[in-house]
């Protein structure tokens, strides 16, 4: 089991690759530096190697499907996560780092909203995207994250090997931050101080296309996470739309004593009944959801259950290394 992996997704990253590594490297002399290439056809994985990287290949195209391959194949103490854009400061992953070997999170995210991402940042686009999910999230969660969709985190084993990766693209931000508030996981924002791509770096993110996608998982993640809340604003939604076609019927029906309109009425009825089963959903979804946490905590006592194992599993490897040296030295 590694100190610390840095993990480095990449797709046609050339021209920032190697400076990169090379700065994780300075910042982290004790960790392994992982490069999972993504169908590069710039040479990104030769330059990687040549920085001193350990260079894998993840062929589904995709941030999330990258991340899943990293996250199964690595153990670690703890994880660093940074896109090899050199976007983002490699001397601020000690101190994040830090945070998690001793304890004190889960995840620690790499906030740049707080700093200079504004004035860096040339796409005003991703500027106002950023600041809209971030706090739509904090809103619907009753949290307080700083930066959602920053690319550089690090992470805990547990929360590495309890996090279930479904989004295949630049959604897995929003996803692990979700399920990180969800599963009560110690956050941490650490501001971090970012800089835009140098000249030539083209980011990989699609500015109205993936935030569509980002829009999607948030509704998705509401829904999963808060099933409840989601289908209770559904089923009252439905309430009020049967309830302002049914008020002119029953006026009518005050003053003629006449039902004038009855398929209006009958219409207004099948969507009350809609809405009561879309509440009636939400319940049982919250059960179930409750039922999921549970499940989770179980899971989570066995990852932890898995780390201590190799912790001790190295130590004794430790010990035993260190007796057979003082026996040469005694010989």
């Amino acid at each position: 089991m590694d100190k610390i992996a840095v993990l480095i997704p990449c797709y046609n990253e050339s021209r920032t690759i190697k400076k990169v590594v090379s700065d994780w490297k300075s910042a982290l002399p004790e960790a392994v530096i992982y490069v999972y290439d993504n169908n590069s056809d710039d040479g990104t994985d030769v330059l990687a190697r040549e920085a001193g990287a350990v260079v894998r290949y993840e062929p589904l195209r995709g941030k999330g499907n990258v991340i899943r391959r990293m996250f199964r194949e690595i153990d670690a103490r703890c994880y660093c996560l940074v896109d090899g854009d050199d976007t983002y400061p490699a001397g601020a992953g000690c101190a994040m780092a830090r945070e998690v070997l001793e304890g004190q999170a889960d995840m620690v995210i790499g906030d740049r909203l707080s700093s200079v991402y504004f004035e860096e940042n040339k796409r005003p686009f991703h500027n106002m995207g950023n600041a809209l999910t971030r706090d739509v999230i904090n809103r619907i969660f009753k949290t307080d994250i700083k930066d959602i969709m920053t690319g550089m985190r690090a992470f805990s084993y547990r929360f590495v090997k309890t996090f279930p990766v479904l989004s295949r693209g630049f959604e897995i931000e929003t996803e692990m931050t979700i399920h990180a508030i969800d599963k009560n996981m110690a956050v941490r924002n650490h501001v971090i101080t970012y800089r835009n791509r140098p000249d030539g770096s083209e980011s990989k993110l699609h500015t109205l296309s993936d935030g569509v996608k980002i829009i999607r998982t948030i509704v998705r993640l509401y829904k999963d996470y808060k099933p409840l809340n989601f289908f209770t604003l559904v089923a009252l939604f439905k309430a009020i739309v049967a309830m302002a076609f049914f008020i002119p019927v029953f006026i009518d029906y005050l003053h003629t004593g006449l039902v004038l309109r009855f398929p209006t009425l009958i219409v207004c009825g099948f969507v009350v009944i809609s809405a009561l089963l879309s509440f009636t959903a939400g319940m049982i979804l919250e059960t179930i959801n409750h039922k999921d946490r549970q499940a989770f905590e179980f899971r989570l006592q066995i990852a932890e259950n898995i780390y201590h194992e190799n912790m001790r599993r190295e130590a004794a490897l430790h010990r035993g290394t260190e007796g057979a040296s003082a026996g040469k030295d005694d010989l």
